[in-house]
């Protein structure tokens, strides 16, 4: 399954004809609809419309839910309509009609004010059907739209996949880089405290026992490599770094499980640097640091 970034967007159109049947007394209209996501812990949606879509609300919901799971996902429709480039012509039957209207009002209401022409057309278009049921044409664009959308998403996904497991890598080589520094600063501290051990032998002139003296420095020498040992630092580390490589190998939704493992490398990367006991340790692990809020960055924008 591919990786879909929470952040996209997408918009659809559709015009209206004036050679269609039920639009030829109207004038030709315009439904356009966007929708923009960006990241959020959850699903919230948002819906804009206009009075004429508002009942289509529910439907639209649907459609969303159906196919995004996560995400701040704000949805816009508009209805533009070209007043001016068609006006609704009165059929002779219902120019007849008012006229005989006019007249019963007239016999009765002799100071009533007659018919104008703007009268005249605005009772054209309510005779020609009134308002567009734009449901099938709504439902229509919403399904575009939200296909182009999970498509922006998705190869936007692909980018921030590639990113992340580039930053793996430099982990890795950074884990394996850490690994041997161990045994080098345990050795060197062993053989510190062995040289202490015979400096002090040779200003004791035999006053102390050899062998206490010299269980005591491997004593110490243990008990410094145990501080120092971050083994289990950096076998966890390359298991959390196994996990995320699979998890975005696998696709699908992985957000917020890609969220706790980048909290489990931050915190064996901070132990491994509290342990660190040389300069070269101390980098490894502020390096790592830096790796990991980079891919923390990215990972919260992925669904």
């Amino acid at each position: 399954m591919p990786v879909y970034s929470m952040t996209g967007y997408a918009s659809a159109q559709y015009s209206t004809s004036a050679a269609e049947p039920e639009t030829r007394n109207t004038a030709p209209s315009q439904l356009g609809l966007e929708i923009r996501s960006v990241n959020s812990r959850f699903l919230d949606l948002s819906f804009r419309l206009p009075e004429e879509l508002r009942q289509f609300e529910p439907v639209l919901r649907e459609m969303v839910l159906a196919r995004i799971k996560r995400g701040k996902v704000e949805v816009r429709a508009a209805i533009e309509s070209n007043a001016q480039a068609l006006l609704p012509e009165p059929t002779p039957r219902l120019l007849q009609r008012l006229n005989a209207v006019q007249d019963s009002v007239k016999a009765w209401l002799p100071d009533a004010r007659p018919l104008s022409v703007a009268d005249v057309i605005r009772l054209s278009v309510n005779e020609s059907g009134g308002a567009r049921d734009w449901r099938e044409d709504l439902v229509a664009l919403a399904d575009k739209a939200l296909t182009a959308l999970l498509s922006a998403r998705q190869r936007e996904g692909e980018r921030l996949a590639a990113m992340l497991l580039e930053r793996i890598g430099q982990l890795r080589t950074l884990t394996g880089q850490a690994g041997p520094l161990v045994p080098q600063l345990v050795a060197q501290q062993r053989q510190r405290f062995m040289d202490r051990w015979k400096e002090a032998m040779d200003l004791s002139e035999g006053s102390a026992l050899p062998e206490a003296a010299q269980d005591r420095a491997l004593t110490e020498a243990t008990a410094f490599a145990i501080r120092i040992d971050v083994a289990e630092e950096i076998t966890r580390l390359n298991s959390h770094l196994d996990e995320l490589e699979r998890l975005i190998t696998k696709g699908g939704e992985i957000g917020k499980r890609l969220d706790f493992l980048i909290q489990e490398l931050h915190r064996e990367a901070n132990t491994m640097g509290s342990k660190s006991a040389a300069l070269e340790l101390t980098h490894i692990s502020v390096d790592m640091k830096v790796l990991i809020e980079q891919i923390r960055e990215q990972v919260q924008n992925i669904e």
